[in-house]
């Protein structure tokens, strides 16, 4: 475990709450030495601008030398937002994992079910599907980890997924020019915040500004145990 009294702020994705990146929160905490912090908002009825807000406004009341922020699907998506408005003198690095940086063919596929608008909620149609990121240019360095194990929502919309994807995210979808380092891990979207090569891989980026290259053929396991 490393010794640090910096700070990570944890995003989860859509539908979800706090609670779920909790196996994450322990391994950076206890296993990396990370003061962590939950941040939970209201994924479908809210949108983006309000959610950005939301999360710029608990940032701003975490007190340490830097201030990093992982998010989870969306919530990589809206890390990326906020970062951009960050203050300079707050300094932190920015980890995406499974998110859907460059669009959403899944999300798409589900926007024109019945009751589909609803499902997506309004932070994805805001952020995702009528904006979404076409480069990076802010200051933070930004790593994105993408999985590669395609069991998931894409199983019940045959054809929704095109290439290598977690389930609900392709590949393409999270390489966002700009960005400064990408690993691919055999993942799916929901298990990567409960692997702890996955946590690992986190916390070398937010250490050293990359991702351990070296271990990354060996994470064969779906669930890795701690």
């Amino acid at each position: 475990m490393t010794d640090s009294s910096d700070a990570i702020v944890l995003i989860h994705g859509l539908w979800m709450h706090g609670i779920v990146m909790e196996p994450l929160r322990h391994r950076l905490q206890n296993r990396h030495g990370y003061v962590v912090h939950n941040f939970s908002y209201p994924s479908v009825t809210q949108g983006i601008n309000a959610n950005v807000a939301r999360l710029r406004d608990f940032v701003s009341q975490v007190t340490a030398p830097q201030v990093h922020l992982v998010g989870h699907s969306l919530g990589g998506v809206l890390a990326l937002k906020v970062s951009a408005g960050m203050p300079t003198e707050t300094p932190g690095r920015v980890v995406c994992m499974g998110a859907p940086l460059r669009g959403t063919s899944i999300g798409r596929a589900v926007s024109k079910l019945p009751a589909g608008d609803w499902i997506i909620g309004q932070t994805i149609r805001d952020a995702v599907l009528e904006a979404p990121f076409e480069s990076y240019e802010g200051d933070r360095d930004v790593g994105v980890i993408a999985g590669t194990v395609s069991i998931g929502t894409g199983l019940l919309l045959p054809g929704a997924l095109e290439g290598p994807n977690d389930g609900v995210v392709t590949v393409a979808e999270t390489r966002l020019p700009g960005i400064t380092d990408h690993v691919e891990m055999r993942h799916t979207h929901w298990t990567m915040v409960m692997s702890r090569r996955a946590a690992d891989q986190v916390a070398a980026f937010l250490r050293n500004g990359c991702f351990n290259k070296k271990s990354q053929g060996r994470d064969s396991d779906p669930i890795d145990q701690a």
